[in-house]
């Protein structure tokens, strides 16, 4: 599976689409908002002359949440320098995600973002928003991966990304041996899932996790070179609380739709053959390993790095009191929307594989796997916000 080609979202503004079904995203943004704030805050005061400010938020996607970070970014920029009494600076905001991302849509979307931030702050001439060109914030598209060199050498200011980091550059392979220091890599053995799961060999186990170090140090290492001294990263991403990379907030979700997938293979409507072929290109990490790969890295210390956990349909969790009683109608209802959450982003991947003419069929299995499991349990998703400082 060539990542590059089937990581993106659903595009259009149909049913199965992501503009349609990403709430759950939506709510990690706000979920993270409070450690932006707090970030930009200080970036702000510790920057008395910048007058022009380089943002780019990466893997920014489409749909109706591609500009709601930069809203939010803007606000805080326009309250800190109010506070401060300065001018708010110009802002240059870079919108990246892989080629295949459905741009065409965010490029539709910005006259009315303007007008909005026009409206908002009504026509404050200090951001000068025009719906012609702009203004003072000026939008563009960076397409390519993130795992690499994006942009000239320090010419960031802030870099954010939310719900992105856990999507890994390549499926993991394993390390078969070595000939000549030539490494001989082979596919997971992993049959029947398609992500680790308690019943993965350790080898997965291993592959998975190498690969999302690699990956995140080439994403830190390529950060360090664009950021100025001193500026800031705020990511959040699916991750997890334990060190067991096995746990129900880790890989649920993906032990289910394996099941769904099973449950059709053992009909003959899908060959068992392409399941066993199929691994996600997906980790949620743990804070040590972030840890790990951030000190080792080294050009970053962290400024504050948050776990909080939130339901499968992107509600904040009470700890205290989360176990919650539904009844059975509602734990189905629950399930066929978390099964078009799932759908709108995990979908191009499984087609090359799968097929396109078994898609409804199996979305419909996953959301009644998912709406019976939720009745008897509580599941949840930990999401990692992590704040970063580039260090001189």
């Amino acid at each position: 599976m060539e990542v590059m080609q089937v990581l993106h979202m659903n595009k259009g503004n149909g049913e199965t689409s992501y503009a349609k079904n990403s709430i759950v995203q939506s709510n990690i943004i706000s979920l993270g908002r409070r450690v932006m704030d707090e970030a930009l805050t200080k970036l702000m005061m510790s920057n008395s002359d910048i007058s022009s400010l380089g943002i780019a938020d990466l893997g920014c996607s489409s749909g109706p949440n591609s500009l709601l970070s930069i809203t939010n970014i803007v606000d805080t920029v326009q309250n800190v320098c109010l506070d401060l009494d300065r001018p708010v600076p110009e802002l240059k905001v870079s919108l990246n995600d892989l080629p295949s991302n459905d741009f065409n849509y965010i490029f539709a979307s910005l006259p009315d973002f303007y007008d909005r931030l026009k409206k908002r702050y009504n026509n404050n001439e200090c951001l000068g928003f025009e719906r012609r060109g702009g203004g003072h914030c000026f939008v563009s598209a960076v397409p390519g991966t993130f795992y690499g060199r994006l942009f000239p050498r320090q010419s960031l200011h802030l870099v954010h990304s939310s719900s992105s980091l856990h999507w890994l550059s390549q499926v993991p392979c394993c390390e078969v041996s070595k000939e000549n220091g030539v490494v001989i890599t082979a596919d997971l053995d992993n049959k029947g899932k398609i992500y680790i799961s308690k019943t993965s060999p350790k080898s997965a186990h291993k592959a998975y996790a190498l690969q999302f170090q690699t990956d995140f140090s080439v994403f830190l290492r390529s950060r360090s070179e664009e950021l100025v001294t001193g500026g800031r990263m705020i990511l959040s991403f699916l991750g997890r609380s334990s060190q067991d990379p096995t746990t129900e907030e880790s890989c649920y979700q993906w032990e289910l739709l394996a099941q769904a997938l099973m449950s059709m293979a053992n009909e003959g409507i899908i060959k068992e053959e392409k399941i066993d072929a199929f691994n996600a290109p997906y980790y949620a990490a743990s804070s040590e390993e972030l840890k790990i790969a951030i000190e080792k890295e080294g050009s970053f210390s962290i400024d504050r790095l948050e776990i909080s956990p939130v339901n499968w349909e992107g509600g904040s969790v009470n700890e205290e009191s989360y176990d919650i009683l539904r009844s059975k109608p509602e734990a189905l209802a629950s399930g066929r929307r978390v099964a078009k959450t799932i759908r709108a982003v995990v979908e191009p991947m499984l087609e090359p594989t799968f097929g396109h003419n078994v898609m409804d069929e199996l979305f419909e299995r996953y959301a009644k796997i998912v709406g019976e499991y939720s009745y008897v349990s509580s599941p949840r998703y930990a999401i990692v916000n992590v704040s970063l400082v580039k260090m001189g």
